[in-house]
C-alpha cells in the first residue's frame, strides 16, 4: 500500500508540474522519462535535454532577433547565453519546483544531486524537448516565451553582460592604450582545489593589480575586474 501511495502522490505531483508549466502531456512517459536522471536507469533524459537545448536556443535567438532588430550580433549572443545558462535555468527550475520531482539513482539521491543546479538545469532543457515530442514546436516555444516572459521584458544591457576582461580591454582601447597582459603569480592547494593568483599589468604604464580565483580563469577576471575599478576610480 505504502508504494501504492507513492504513485498516487507522484502523479499528483506532475498533474500539478503541468499546470505550472502550462503543458498537460499526451504522452505522460515522455514527462517520466524528462524527469528521471541518467543515475536511475537507462530510460534518462539525457536526449530529450539534447533536443530541448536546441529548440530553447532557437526560440530565445527568433526572441532576441524580433524584438532588439538594431542590435549587433556580438549583443544577441551575449543576451541568449544569459537566458540560456545554466543558473538562469535552474532558477526557473526553482520556480517550476521541479527538483521534488525528479528520479535519481540511490547514490545521487544520498548526496542531495537534485538540488545542484547543473541537474536541474538538464532537467528543464529535458522537458522541454519533451514537450516538443508531445505537442510539436509551437507549443514548445509557446511554453518557452511564457517562461521567459518576464525575463525578455527586464533584460539588462548586453555591455553590463561582457565579462571584466572584455571589458577593460574595451576601455583601454577606446582610450587609444595598448591591452593589458596576464600572467599566473602563484598556485596553491591540491589539484583538486587549486587557487589561483594572477596579474593585471598595463603595458604603457606598468600599473598592476592581482586577482583571486578557483581557476586560472577566475583569477585573470578578478584582476581585470580590480583594474578596471582603479582606472574607472581615476577618471572620475
Amino acid at each position: 500500500m505504502a508504494n501504492e501511495g507513492e504513485s498516487v502522490n507522484r502523479a499528483q505531483a506532475r498533474d500539478a508540474f503541468e499546470q505550472r508549466i502550462g503543458h498537460v502531456f499526451s504522452a505522460r512517459a515522455l514527462l517520466a522519462q524528462a524527469l528521471t536522471h541518467r543515475s536511475a536507469g537507462p530510460n534518462h533524459n539525457e536526449r530529450l535535454e539534447f533536443l530541448g537545448d536546441g529548440v530553447l536556443n532557437f526560440v530565445i535567438a527568433a526572441a532576441l532577433f524580433a524584438h532588439h532588430p538594431d542590435a549587433p550580433e556580438g549583443d544577441l549572443s551575449r543576451l541568449r547565453a544569459a537566458l540560456v545558462r545554466e543558473r538562469t535555468l535552474a532558477e526557473i527550475a526553482d520556480e517550476l519546483a521541479l527538483a521534488d520531482l525528479l528520479v535519481l539513482g540511490p547514490g545521487e539521491s544520498r548526496t542531495g544531486s537534485r538540488r545542484r543546479a547543473s541537474i536541474k538545469a538538464d532537467a528543464v532543457e529535458a522537458v522541454l524537448g519533451a514537450i516538443y515530442c508531445d505537442a510539436g514546436f509551437d507549443r514548445a516555444r509557446e511554453v518557452i516565451l511564457a517562461l521567459y516572459r518576464r525575463r525578455l521584458a527586464e533584460l539588462p544591457s548586453a555591455d553590463s553582460l561582457k565579462d571584466a576582461k572584455t571589458r577593460l580591454q574595451e576601455w583601454l582601447q577606446a582610450r587609444g592604450r595598448m591591452r593589458p597582459e596576464y600572467e599566473v603569480v602563484r598556485v596553491s592547494g591540491a589539484d583538486h582545489a587549486q587557487h589561483f593568483v594572477a596579474r593585471c599589468r598595463l603595458t604603457d604604464s606598468g600599473d598592476a593589480v592581482e586577482g583571486e580565483g578557483g581557476g586560472r580563469r577566475k583569477a585573470e577576471q578578478a584582476a581585470a575586474q580590480r583594474m578596471l575599478q582603479r582606472l574607472e576610480g581615476k577618471q572620475t
